[in-house]
């Protein structure tokens, strides 16, 4: 078996940036693609939040995914399988029935990405040693919102070039997502070539003695662990709408509240600045981390998450469309995402401790999207209901359970901390 560490500098952030692409594209970009392919604020925030489905229901299949196989040989197998989905999905844009053909796409999109990320993120703990896991949080994590930043940036770019270009949105967003597809081809071939063969399919099966609902009840055994779901809950519960109905805000005509941005712009909004703000910021986080340990920075950590929401709504309340204002709200929020998400990972890697880490950081995730599928899926009712400027200001005061829930948590001062990492 090849030693752990081996090659890390270049398989984490290849490995991590194609993790993130196709849950950007399946849960951020269709957001955009119908908001400007004519579909409701309340379907968008209905439908797109309900593909957050397989990873809510991916612990599920976890213990199967540990159990069986090679990691790497289960996380290839999905991202070949999600090229063919995002194919589907450019090619059926143009169709009479696109939105029931796109949506079953990103369903099957969805599904296979949910299961490259259980195999991912357990290759991610075998393949390091525990003080390598600490160090990377950072790079993986921004290697992540990087991918983010690729589908909110680079391909809503593109697709508002296409849209400039041909004036037809359906052909526009048709080739957008043809040439996503094309890109997770690539990144699948340079995962293929990168990652090491850490395992062997003898040695992947070592605790093959546990049966599924051991592997699972196990989880829901820890101390503590009432709270910490809790917690895993509602972490990002401001975050979970306003991811949704931000795009709407930032594309929808001035008569509706919105700033009547176009879609090359903010496709360069979220692609220039917001790639940068967003890197510093995930760099950051993993560092602090790493010398401090996460108790100390678990409070900036939730502020820098969610204090940037009043930017957006003072930009909904005063309808300013200075670009001056906007990009430094992205600036903001973007550092503040990627800061403040770097102890999350980190306190979902000390959940997950123990002898199933795999199954269970997969079911802590789990319970992480279903955070953000619920509230999610009402978001546009509620911004439909309140307007945009309502809306931002319910997003603020969503930050308030996780505040509480934090100050009760129980986990090890320095958890994170280079020397004093425990076996993650």
């Amino acid at each position: 078996m090849i030693q752990k560490d081996k090659g890390a500098w270049a398989w984490v952030p290849i490995l991590y940036f194609t993790q993130g692409l196709p849950y950007v594209l399946v849960v951020t970009v269709s957001v955009i693609m119908y908001k400007k392919l004519g579909v409701s604020n309340e379907d968008i925030g209905l439908y797109t939040s309900l593909l957050y489905l397989p990873w809510v229901l991916k612990p599920i299949w976890s213990p199967f995914v540990d159990l069986k196989s090679t990691k790497r040989k289960w996380f290839l197998t999905m991202q070949l399988l999600i090229t063919f989905a995002l194919l589907g999905v450019g090619l059926t844009i143009p169709t009479n029935m696109f939105f029931t053909t796109t949506l079953a796409c990103f369903w099957m999109a969805a599904f296979a990405s949910a299961t490259n990320d259980i195999a991912s993120d357990g290759y991610y703990m075998l393949g390091l040693t525990e003080k390598k896991q600490s160090f990377f949080v950072g790079m993986r994590s921004t290697f992540y919102r990087l991918a983010m930043i690729t589908g909110e940036g680079l391909l809503v770019f593109i697709a508002g070039f296409f849209e400039n270009k041909y004036g037809d949105n359906t052909r526009a967003w048709s080739y957008t997502m043809i040439i996503s597809a094309v890109l997770m081809l690539a990144l699948t071939i340079s995962n293929f070539f990168v990652a090491p063969k850490y395992e062997t399919a003898k040695n992947s099966n070592v605790n093959e003695e546990y049966n599924f609902f051991e592997i699972f009840s196990s989880f829901f055994k820890k101390p503590g662990i009432g709270i910490a779901l809790a917690f895993i809950l509602t972490y990002r519960l401001g975050e979970s709408q306003l991811v949704k109905m931000v795009s709407p805000f930032l594309l929808d005509e001035t008569s509706k509240g919105g700033l009547n941005y176009s879609t090359q712009e903010l496709g360069v909004l979220f692609g220039t600045v917001g790639v940068i703000a967003l890197t510093i910021g995930g760099i950051l986080g993993g560092i602090v981390i790493s010398k401090s340990g996460l108790k100390k920075w678990m409070l900036p950590m939730i502020l820098s998450l969610n204090i940037p929401n009043l930017f957006y709504a003072f930009l909904a309340i005063t309808k300013t469309t200075s670009i001056t204002i906007v990009t430094v709200t992205i600036v903001l929020e973007k550092f503040g995402y990627g800061f403040g998400f770097a102890a999350f990972l980190m306190y979902l890697i000390y959940i997950a401790d123990g002898k199933h880490k795999t199954s269970h950081y997969a079911i802590a995730t789990g319970f992480m999207a279903l955070g953000m599928m619920l509230p999610g899926m009402i978001s546009g009712y509620i911004q439909n209901w309140l307007g945009y400027d309502g809306f931002f200001i319910w997003v603020v005061i969503a930050a308030v359970p996780s505040l509480i829930l934090f100050r009760f948590l129980k986990y090890p001062t320095n958890f994170g901390k280079k020397e004093n990492t425990i076996n993650e």
